[in-house]
């Protein structure tokens, strides 16, 4: 392919290229810097080009490249090292601190609440929050399965009630329905 016909075949394609540089790039100046670019490389490695192969393929191909090659950098260059001794730096500025003072005063009241519920609603509801599972509650307390099973749901609705009844509806919202 003469020189040219090599320079013909780059200006027809100048459009679609741009289309896919700026489908690329999403930004104008940005789409203008990566076709300039892959026109110059195209030029450049002319003779790289095969005659009888699809022209438009490889200068599509020649612009994918470049605009993966530079993502590449650019993530590279996002990237922090830190050479020093200790990891400071890394992590001072990434980590937020969250203050768990409310839902400590949460737990300190639920726990009161639960401390006065009656023993026989209380017992098999601090078994099941432990991890018994409810036959080994009854076989323990020798109660019948459902009557373990319904002294558990009175302690939740008890431990609801209050809770909604010193709070209202907060409870429900910060995640700490029983």
């Amino acid at each position: 392919m003469s020189t040219l016909e090599f320079t013909n075949n780059l200006n027809l394609l100048h459009e679609p290229l741009q289309a896919f540089a700026y489908s690329l790039t999403k930004n104008t100046e940005d789409a203008k810097d990566l076709y300039q670019e892959t026109a110059y490389r195209a030029i450049h490695n002319k003779d790289k080009f095969m005659a009888d192969t699809n022209f438009k393929a490889w200068a599509f191909t020649i612009m994918k490249n470049i605009f993966i090659n530079n993502y590449r950098k650019k993530v590279r260059a996002n990237t922090m090292l830190d050479s020093t001794e200790s990891s400071f730096l890394l992590n001072s500025g990434g980590e937020k601190i969250h203050n768990d003072g409310g839902r400590n005063i949460l737990m300190k009241e639920l726990q009161q609440i639960i401390d006065k519920l009656d023993d026989s609603v209380k017992k098999p509801f601090i078994m099941h929050y432990e991890g018994y599972k409810y036959h080994e509650i009854a076989e323990e307390l020798s109660l019948p399965l459902g009557t373990v099973k319904s002294r558990i749901f009175f302690a939740r609705k008890l431990l609801k009630d209050q809770l909604s009844r010193l709070y209202g509806d907060f409870y429900l919202l910060r995640g700490m329905s029983a």
